[in-house]
């Protein structure tokens, strides 16, 4: 082990204590609320329902720590316990080159991955949902779904690191900056095809039947100038019971979609609330200012493994013997997410700022206390705390608790 061990061990190490001490921070502060509904809400929720929530948020406390300790093991092993470089021996002993070599590699690597995470996607599904009636999967379709999305990462992973690796090997000490611009193309690239043709392989979407709905969420559309192709109803409920709406696509391959579940829980005015809120993010431009963050913090990633992997410090403090394109790609995947986690709290302030102003955009177009509704009735229907504790939430939660937006949304701001 070299310093840089010992700063990467520190790192796991803090990132896994804080993690677990805000999820302890949440649970008792959940607890010590969960017998009395907050005044806001006492005419639309009822005591068993925030019980519920409570409890689930609890549940999911344990379950997350649990995990976290589970991933913080794993990614040990990997590194310092050198499960890397015994994979990577593996390989090279049957002598198929650097670039065949390098991308079974990592695909086995991304495998084992995978084959790892499964009891605990299993025991969420089938346990934990379970017990609070969300689930809906019956083990053959979770199952399916797991080979589809382990098919899908093989081959589309498999050209990406075959396109990494071609770069990093022939394209010069600037290599970085063309796989940057090649991320950035296929990233633009996904957005456009997904709903499409990777959505489909595993939810059915139908266009959207309730003609006096349809007619209400086309008005809206035109009164934002807004064009999709098409607004879909997604078969949410053959796997949970949670509700949501979303926009996905870009340019000419925008669509509108609907859980099924959501319908089933607002009325029509709720629903064209929660439209004109997701439009909000459009009209605001946050998905362009998401992407640019994203190239922001791409670049920046993609020149320091430049210079990571010109060092072999990086590779002896991280339990590798051997230094490779493929074995840096791999550790650098491990690494950064640790780094990354203390930026946890200016990534939420942005995302709660982009929700506030969303909820402005839908007042101006929609009614605010139809959103409102909706949001007390998404907020129960998904049984999602009422009282989180302001810390943790401040920290993990993309958008504000529901006593913030709802005040900020009833003070005629929004």
């Amino acid at each position: 082990m070299n310093e840089f061990s010992w700063i990467f061990l520190a790192a796991v190490l803090l990132m896994t204590a804080v993690e677990i001490w805000l999820s302890f921070r949440q649970g008792r502060y959940v607890a010590a609320h969960r017998d009395e509904v907050p005044t806001a809400f006492k005419d639309q929720i009822s005591l068993s329902a925030h019980q519920k929530a409570a409890d689930y948020t609890v549940a999911k406390g344990k379950f997350k720590r649990s995990e976290t300790l589970y991933s913080m093991v794993i990614l040990l092993l990997w590194t310092l316990g050198g499960g890397l470089a015994v994979l990577y021996g593996a390989w090279s002993q049957l002598e198929m080159g650097p670039m065949l070599g390098g991308i079974l590699f990592f695909l086995s690597f991304l495998l084992i991955g995978s084959l790892l995470e499964l009891p605990y996607s299993y025991y969420k599904t089938f346990i934990l949902e379970d017990k609070f009636g969300f689930n809906r999967q019956t083990p053959g379709l979770f199952f399916s779904d797991f080979i589809k999305q382990t098919v899908l990462m093989l081959v589309v992973g498999g050209l990406l690191i075959w396109v990494a690796l071609w770069m990093m090997n022939s394209a010069g000490d600037y290599w970085w900056l063309y796989l940057w611009a090649a991320w950035m193309g296929f990233a633009v690239f996904m957005m456009w095809a997904y709903p499409a043709f990777i959505a489909p392989l595993f939810n059915k979407f139908t266009p959207l039947e309730d003609e006096q709905l349809q007619q209400r969420v086309e008005n809206l559309l035109s009164r934002c100038g807004f064009k999709s192709q098409g607004i879909f109803v997604m078969d949410g409920s053959r796997r949970s019971g949670h509700g949501n709406a979303y926009f996905t696509g870009m340019g000419n391959n925008k669509r509108i979609v609907f859980f099924d579940t959501l319908l089933n829980t607002l009325n029509e005015d709720q629903i064209e609330a929660v439209l004109a809120h997701e439009l909000g993010h459009f009209s605001r431009k946050h998905v362009v200012k998401n992407m640019f963050v994203m190239a922001g913090l791409s670049l920046l990633g993609l020149a320091l493994l430049g210079w990571a992997s010109g060092q072999t410090w990086f590779f002896e403090g991280l339990g590798a013997n051997t230094e490779s394109n493929a074995m840096a790609l791999a550790l650098f995947m491990l690494v950064i997410p640790v780094f990354l986690f203390f930026l946890h709290p200016l990534m939420t302030a942005l995302s709660r700022k982009y929700e506030y102003e969303a909820d402005d955009y839908a007042a101006s177009v929609a009614n605010a206390d139809d959103l409102i509704a909706a949001l007390v009735a998404l907020y129960k229907e998904n049984a999602s705390t009422l009282t989180p504790d302001p810390l943790v939430s401040a920290v993990y939660d993309s958008h504000p608790p529901a006593a913030l937006r709802i005040a900020h949304l009833q003070s005629g701001t929004a």
